[in-house]
């Protein structure tokens, strides 16, 4: 799990063939690995967006901005569900 954390928090140097290796050894050895079957099936999940995967490590973009503004829209919604129409909704997210 740590090698997992290690990708993770390593520099974004936008050296895509560096990080695609190292994630490819990651995943080998959790495939031969018979005592995590979780972790080996998350692996394997990984495997089906491998190109994603590798530019996420590689790639020093975030969309963590995004999913705050998202989630700060859901949180408004939920306040005022059943209570107020779009009208006020929207407000709420202009004024916000």
């Amino acid at each position: 799990m740590r090698t997992f954390a290690a990708l993770l928090t390593a520099d974004h140097d936008s050296n895509l063939a560096a990080h695609t290796a190292r994630l490819d050894s990651w995943i080998a050895q959790l495939r031969t690995s018979t005592d995590l079957p979780a972790l080996r099936s998350f692996a394997e999940g990984l495997l089906i967006d491998h190109d994603a995967v590798a530019a996420a490590l590689a790639l020093p973009y975030s969309n963590g901005a995004t999913e705050g503004v998202v989630n700060k829209i859901k949180l408004l919604k939920r306040q005022t569900y059943g209570r107020a129409g779009l009208a006020l909704l929207r407000k709420r997210i202009l004024l916000a």
